[in-house]
C-alpha cells in the first residue's frame, strides 16, 4: 500500500509517501510554485502527479490551511490539529504528549491522550508569533535564520506586540547600538513570550516541537525553563505530511 500525504501550508506544500508503513519519500515546494506549476482547478485542485515527480499511489490524504484550497481531487481530507497530532504519534509513538507546532503562518497547541486529541489552542489572527515574524526580523538584521536561532543569552527588550511595529522597535534598537547577539536574542524571546500564553494552560513535564520553527535553538532553550523534557521531532517540517500518510494507513 503506499500513500500520499500532502501538507498545503502557508509558505511550503510538504509531501511524504509511505510504504508499507514506512514513510519512503518527502519533499517540500514553495506553495505558490506548486499551484502555478502543478496544478490546476475544476472545482477542485487537480495535481499532475507525474511533474511533480510521483509515479503512483494508491490513497491520498490531504490537509493544510482551508478547507478549498486542500480540496485536490480525489483525495479524502483532514483537518490540520487531526495531522499532526497523528504524525506526532507516529513519529514518537507515543500516545500522550503536548505538542507545539510553529508554522509559518499560525501556531497550534495540541494536547494527546491515549491517542485521543482532548484539548488545543491556536492562533492563526496574528503573525507576531509565528515563523514569518522571525524571518522578517533576520530580515531586518541581514542574518540568516540559522545564525539568529544560537543567540538566547541577555536578549534586548522588544515590548511590541505587532510584527510590523516590531521591525520599527528592533531598527531602534539598532540605531542605539545594541549589539548583534542581544538582537537576535531578543527576536528570539519576544517569540518565546509570545508562545508562553498558549503553553501557560496546559499542564506537562514533556513538550513535543514541531514546524518550521522548531530547530530554533535558542526557542527551545527558552522552552527548557517550562518544561522537563523539550523534544523535536524527527521530522518537524514533515510533521502535518507524516500525520496524513499515517492517518491513511489505519483505513486499510
Amino acid at each position: 500500500m503506499r500513500i500520499l500525504g500532502i501538507d498545503l501550508g502557508s509558505r511550503y506544500v510538504k509531501v511524504a509517501i509511505m510504504e508499507n508503513g514506512k514513510i519512503v519519500e518527502k519533499f517540500k515546494i514553495s506553495t505558490v510554485k506548486f499551484y502555478k506549476e502543478y496544478c490546476s482547478y475544476n472545482g477542485r485542485v487537480v495535481v499532475d502527479y507525474k511533474k511533480l515527480g510521483i509515479e503512483y499511489f494508491d490513497f491520498g490524504v490531504s490537509t493544510g490551511y482551508g478547507r478549498n484550497n486542500v480540496d485536490i481531487e480525489n483525495f479524502e481530507i483532514i483537518n490540520e490539529l487531526k495531522a499532526h497530532a497523528y504524525g506526532a504519534m507516529f513519529q514518537t509513538n507515543l500516545k500522550d504528549f503536548i505538542l507545539l507546532d510553529v508554522g509559518g503562518q499560525d501556531v497550534k497547541v495540541i494536547k494527546v491522550e491515549k491517542g485521543i486529541l482532548t484539548d488545543l489552542d491556536l492562533n492563526d489572527k496574528c503573525a507576531a508569533s509565528c515563523g514569518r515574524y522571525v524571518e522578517n526580523m533576520a530580515k531586518v538584521l541581514e542574518t540568516s535564520l540559522d545564525e539568529l536561532s544560537m543567540h538566547y543569552e541577555e536578549p534586548v527588550e522588544l515590548n511590541s506586540t505587532c510584527a510590523v511595529f516590531s521591525e520599527s522597535e528592533l531598527i531602534g534598537k539598532i540605531a542605539e547600538g545594541v549589539s548583534f547577539e542581544r538582537l537576535c536574542a531578543g527576536v528570539n524571546y519576544s517569540l518565546y513570550n509570545r508562545l508562553k500564553p498558549l503553553l501557560t494552560k496546559f499542564k506537562a513535564r514533556n513538550l513535543l516541537v514541531s514546524g518550521g520553527v522548531a530547530r530554533n535553538r535558542a526557542l527551545l532553550e527558552y522552552l527548557k525553563n517550562d518544561f522537563d523534557e523539550v523534544n523535536v521531532l524527527e521530522s518537524p517540517e514533515y510533521n502535518g505530511a507524516i500525520g496524513c500518510c499515517y492517518f491513511g494507513s489505519l483505513k486499510f
